[in-house]
């Protein structure tokens, strides 16, 4: 189903949580949708591989990771599996690499930028908490809504 960010603020302005502007759009989907997922990871990406490794149906996949800006936690293997499981979209507060082959696959992918280097493999992390950045508290489940206007968050499907 269509949506547009902006009619979604001028419809549901008492819902939507806006985020403040701060990604780019790095997949083949330049707008995407879904009940998000959430990690809270730091410089490693063990969870991220996990968590995109399951079902996706329909879901986004939101990784808070700190914002950091020293190494990748998304490159195009793990987008080919967001792809192949089902994922709507993946949000990373932080670094993507791989950008030329993710921006040819049909998923939605919007980070702060890119870095050529990967990430740690720890296995350390949360998943499914609330976590807050740009302005917003994430909660699972939320509904998030990335397009060419930026990224806000309903607690409920609003399309």
């Amino acid at each position: 189903m269509s949506f547009q960010n902006a009619d979604l603020c001028d419809q549901f302005d008492a819902e939507v949580r806006v985020v403040e502007p701060m990604f780019r759009s790095f997949g083949g989907k330049s707008a995407f949708h879904g009940p998000i997922t959430t990690l809270k990871v730091f410089e490693d990406n063990s969870l991220v591989r996990t968590a995109l490794e399951g079902p996706g149906n329909g879901r986004v996949l939101l990784i808070d990771a700190g914002g950091s800006r020293r190494c990748a936690m998304v490159g195009d293997q793990l987008a080919v599996l967001g792809v192949n499981n089902g994922w709507a979209g993946i949000v990373v507060y932080g670094c993507i690499r791989d950008a030329k082959a993710i921006a040819s696959m049909p998923i939605g992918v919007f980070a702060l930028g890119t870095h050529p280097r990967k990430s740690v493999k720890k296995g350390v992390g949360d998943v499914d908490i609330p976590v807050t950045f740009g302005g917003v508290t994430f909660t699972p489940g939320d509904v998030l809504y990335a397009d060419e206007d930026g990224v806000v968050v309903a607690s409920r499907d609003l399309v």
